[in-house]
């Protein structure tokens, strides 16, 4: 084509989390048996109370144009959630509704930067993270969270990452790739750090639901007033209450932030899919028992995964405190030589396991660290046991 199309569209590099799940779609449906740990999403079925809201809003004829932030009931709904999980006080003013926590993400940074604008960012991160921040005209600055610091942020780490420029800090907890999640004093010299520089905190809460053990998830929002107002709390439906194809997302945030991002969406998607949003008012304030059936299964999921992987010669990795996903360490994997290739990059190795075990993984590369790959357990536990058997025998 010799037409001009757009540099900064054309600088967004394609997520590779789709492009493996995509090339293990491909061979599965050549006939090929493939373990597949790339899934972003829960492998349940959405609650049998939400999926009946969802097709009685539609046997109502409940298909027509919401507002274009979203229908007034589930604002609602969300700040009854926001006061009862979180101790965060909002009205409706303070909430948009998106398609999707992503979409919330982009319309958060397009309101509050500027270009040139620079946000801080965790690596390992969640692979839009850095292209979302490029689409709103900033600048990804990309800090290193080393494994032995538990994939976290420290002050040091911020203080150097400091410019005149920084508008913004991404704050994941719990945390994907990872499944870290930040202690409330943490949090609160996060907090102060913040406030004394004048910083915005992206708070992507997606996976809050989805903490093991005796872990909690505290929101940095609801620490103290003066943080809450710099805070843009992200959070949606779909990985707690595995609504993935529902495809709402929603943010609390100041009432001007939120006016500017309902602009913004009025011009560009308008509102999210009605059905959905009546579903997320009974996900919101109806019974969440099948969310604990689902964290026992991921519980055992994980200690299985975490156990193995550890087992497996040239391999570590640290439990995850929350959502669904293990970063497997392959340092010490990396120079070695299986079937005469040699290993230099977490990519070759994801594409040899897929090509020669038939078992996808994430390289580490998608999430800034490329002496990692990302295995999620949100598949059956026969699926783990045999993909990472596959995995260790290929290795030996």
């Amino acid at each position: 084509m010799n037409l001009k199309l757009s540099e900064k569209i054309s600088s967004i590099s394609p997520s590779v989390t789709l492009e493996i799940t995509a090339k293990a779609k491909q061979m599965k449906s050549e006939g090929i048996d493939v373990i597949g740990f790339g899934a972003g999403e829960p492998d349940f079925k959405t609650p049998e109370n939400i999926r009946k809201a969802g097709i009685e809003a539609i046997k109502e004829g409940k298909t027509g144009y919401t507002a274009a932030s979203g229908l007034k009931e589930l604002k609602d709904a969300i700040c009854y959630k926001l006061e009862r999980d979180n101790n965060l006080s909002y009205s409706a003013e303070n909430i948009i509704i998106s398609d999707g926590a992503k979409h919330s993400l982009f319309n958060a940074l397009s309101s509050i930067l500027n270009p040139g604008d620079e946000v801080i960012i965790p690596v390992p991160y969640w692979v839009s993270y850095p292209e979302l921040v490029k689409l709103a005209d900033g600048t990804p600055v990309e800090v290193n969270t080393p494994e032995e610091n538990d994939f976290k942020y420290d002050i040091d780490m911020l203080n150097k990452a400091l410019t005149n420029k920084t508008k913004a800090l991404i704050l994941n907890s719990p945390s994907n790739p990872t499944g870290t999640i930040y202690s409330k004093d943490e949090l609160e010299q996060i907090s102060k750090w913040a406030i004394k520089n004048n910083i915005f905190i992206i708070s992507d809460e997606i996976y809050e639901k989805l903490v093991y053990d005796n872990n909690t998830h505290i929101s940095i929002a609801q620490l103290n007033e003066d943080i809450k107002k710099q805070t843009i709390v992200i959070n949606g439906m779909s990985k707690a209450y595995a609504m993935t194809g529902w495809r709402i997302g929603y943010a609390a945030a100041h009432k001007h932030i939120i006016k500017l991002m309902s602009n913004l969406q009025s011009h560009s998607t308008s509102n999210p899919p009605s059905m959905s949003q009546y579903a997320s008012i009974e996900a919101l304030r109806g019974d969440e028992k099948a969310i604990h059936e689902m964290k026992k299964h991921f519980t055992n999921r994980r200690n299985y995964m975490v156990e193995k992987i550890n087992s497996i010669k040239y391999l570590s990795c640290k439990s995850p405190k929350g959502a669904f996903y293990v970063m497997a360490n392959i340092s010490k994997l990396k120079g070695k030589t299986i079937k005469g290739k040699k290993i230099d990059s977490s990519i070759q190795l994801a594409n040899m396991l897929l090509d020669e075990a038939h078992v996808a993984v994430v390289p580490g590369l998608a999430f800034g660290n490329d002496d990692y790959i990302r295995l999620s357990y949100a598949t059956y536990l026969d699926n783990i046991k045999e993909g990472l058997d596959r995995i260790e025998k290929y290795i030996k």
